[in-house]
């Protein structure tokens, strides 16, 4: 199994108005964070997220369009296409305490106020590569987990 120890942390918050997705990822590609975790909480003025269909094996896209707390964003971010990849998840709350959830998609989630955490590894690094079995782009298998 593969070793991985902290780097870097970086903490800010993302300017209310920009894409949640889009600044993550512009954060990791200014900072050349090539593998590394990222966190978050705060809120939305609306969602774009998706849930992945197993049977089609395809992601179906949705939309919150309403203000929504971020009760949890958990993520991380490793190698795709030669170029920092952010796959993060969002737990979302309405007003009424309802939750939503899924995958975050670009593009659709303008931020109310948001802080965030990302913390960079360092260690082998991690190619995301398509796997068959689930229609993904994966990390590759360890040995031993």
């Amino acid at each position: 199994m593969s070793s991985y120890s902290a780097k870097r942390t970086i903490i800010g918050h993302v300017e209310k108005g920009t894409d949640l997705y889009d600044s993550i990822t512009r954060i990791a590609q200014q900072n050349n964070i090539m593998l590394g975790r990222v966190t978050g909480l705060g809120a939305v003025q609306k969602a774009k997220l998706a849930y992945y269909d197993q049977k089609e094996m395809k992601y179906k896209d949705f939309e919150l369009n309403e203000p929504m707390e971020i009760v949890c964003m958990y993520g991380n971010i490793s190698v795709k296409d030669g170029r920092p990849f952010v796959h993060a998840h969002v737990a979302l709350s309405d007003g009424k305490g309802n939750a939503r959830g899924g995958h975050l998609l670009p593009g659709g989630s303008p931020v109310f106020a948001c802080e965030i955490t990302i913390e960079e590894f360092e260690g082998p690094e991690l190619v995301r590569g398509f796997d068959e079995r689930t229609g993904l782009a994966l990390w590759p298998k360890e040995k031993v987990l």
